[in-house]
């Protein structure tokens, strides 16, 4: 769980990526030796903030999002959300200006419904902060801010150990609207013919949802994939006898909305663990949901 505690400290709101980027870019560079397959590194000039991975001879590609919610400071001491981030008077955030390092608490007016920020002194209007990051690990679980979607990328990142065929997508943007996906997948069809496609996200514990019962495979959130794509991913899963939840939701949505969108003939199935205490500094994951997402995703990018 080193690497992703390293994950989850690192600072990457909506619109400021570039640090992942550059961990996952050196990350890369690394570690790519000791993996099975190493694969073409697509970056910079006309890739904005986002990393694509392509391996083999690709036929599908897994979509994990790199930023994170986070806040902004607005006016004197005025702060608005990055994303949907809860809020709860007293949550410790952290970032840093041109006088140093920031750490200061979250306030929310009751009367006006506004957040702010008690600190030392003003910050500057357009500076980041973001939760606070205390990583706990116990024998069966993990909590920490941002496992939304640190987790995604760490099971991506694991994934290319042994990839063969495939393409990783590192995508921007997700959490506060928007994002890079549209370019990404023109650029992936365009290049590389792949049409399906695997969301490597985080979802929620529900009613129907718990912890430590397995992978979530999502039948629907606010989008609906098609059913004879998701079918083959659960006939997968099951003959491998990897242990998965269903889920079927009518709100939320993901990195998926935009290829449900697109004027490519995009096929794809949101795959993640659930965690409790979402959005807020507290997430909770189950590593046998941890253990079954990465189990399913390496079997999925042999068999799709």
């Amino acid at each position: 769980m080193q690497l992703l505690e390293t994950l989850c400290r690192l600072a990457a709101p909506s619109g400021h990526e570039d640090p992942m980027t550059a961990f996952v870019l050196d990350y890369v560079q690394q570690n790519q030796a000791k993996w099975q397959h190493q694969p073409r590194v697509l970056a910079g000039e006309g890739f904005q903030d986002c990393v694509v991975l392509v391996f083999g001879q690709p036929r599908t590609a897994v979509f994990a999002h790199l930023d994170s919610i986070g806040f902004m400071v607005r006016y004197g001491r005025q702060l608005v959300a990055i994303g949907g981030p809860e809020t709860q008077a007293g949550y410790r955030l952290v970032g840093h200006d041109a006088e140093g390092e920031i750490d200061c608490a979250l306030t929310i007016n009751e009367e006006t419904e506004t957040l702010g920020y008690e600190f030392s002194r003003e910050l500057p209007r357009g500076t980041e902060l973001t939760f606070r990051c205390d990583f706990r690990e116990t024998d069966a679980t993990v909590q920490s801010c941002y496992l939304d979607n640190r987790l995604g990328v760490w099971t991506a990142l694991r994934l290319c150990e042994t990839l063969e065929h495939g393409i990783i997508a590192f995508s921007c943007g997700e959490e506060h609207g928007g994002g890079t996906v549209p370019f990404l997948a023109q650029y992936i069809y365009d290049h590389y013919g792949v049409r399906q496609a695997l969301i490597c996200d985080i979802t929620w514990v529900t009613e129907g949802v718990h912890l430590g019962q397995g992978c979530v495979i999502s039948l629907r959130d606010s989008l609906i994939p098609r059913r004879t794509y998701v079918d083959r991913i659960r006939a997968i899963a099951a003959r491998a006898g990897i242990a998965v939840q269903l889920e079927v939701e009518d709100i939320g949505g993901s990195d998926a909305k935009e290829l449900q969108r697109a004027a490519q003939p995009w096929d794809w199935c949101f795959v993640g663990a659930p965690e409790d205490h979402v959005h807020t500094p507290d997430e909770l994951v189950d590593k046998r949901d941890i253990a079954s997402m990465l189990a399913l995703y390496q079997v999925l990018l042999c068999e799709l």
